[in-house]
């Protein structure tokens, strides 16, 4: 039995080799607060530390952790993260983010009857976050 619930998700998501420039073209396929999985063109090996980036989420944060299984697939790899183990409160709140967009999205394309670009999702997203965590000055 799983430690921690999988939340499903297809951010676009930067899997970098600690060091390197980031990996293309990448989606997430689940995360939870233990790690994420997601598909590569490339398989890594088992150990390999990685840092993950959710360009959608915020350009700044990164969230390290090291490659726990890689699968081939059909085209690609899917390859498993799991999280370091620091900073808990960190990847929690990395976890409802991605939750909280994935249900605006859902909203959002229900609202208009089609799928919508998941970049112009993600920028009302942040734009509606940024009005609650700064308020317009008066």
């Amino acid at each position: 039995m799983r430690r921690f619930l999988r939340h499903s998700s297809n951010l676009p998501v930067e899997l970098r080799l600690r060091r390197h420039s980031p990996s293309a073209n990448q989606r997430l396929d689940n995360i939870s607060l233990g790690g994420a999985a997601c598909h590569s063109s490339h398989a890594l090996p088992q150990g390999t530390p990685v840092i993950l980036h959710f360009p959608l989420l915020d350009e700044q944060l990164a969230y390290p952790g090291q490659v726990a299984w890689c699968t081939k697939q059909s085209e690609h790899y899917l390859l498993g993260v799991a999280f370091s183990e620091h900073a808990p409160e960190l990847r929690a709140r990395m976890v409802e983010e991605i939750c909280n967009l994935e249900r605006y999205r859902k909203h959002r394309e229900q609202q208009a009857g089609q799928p919508l670009p998941l970049e112009l999702i993600a920028e009302e997203w942040r734009k509606q976050r940024l009005g609650i965590f700064h308020p317009p000055k008066s």
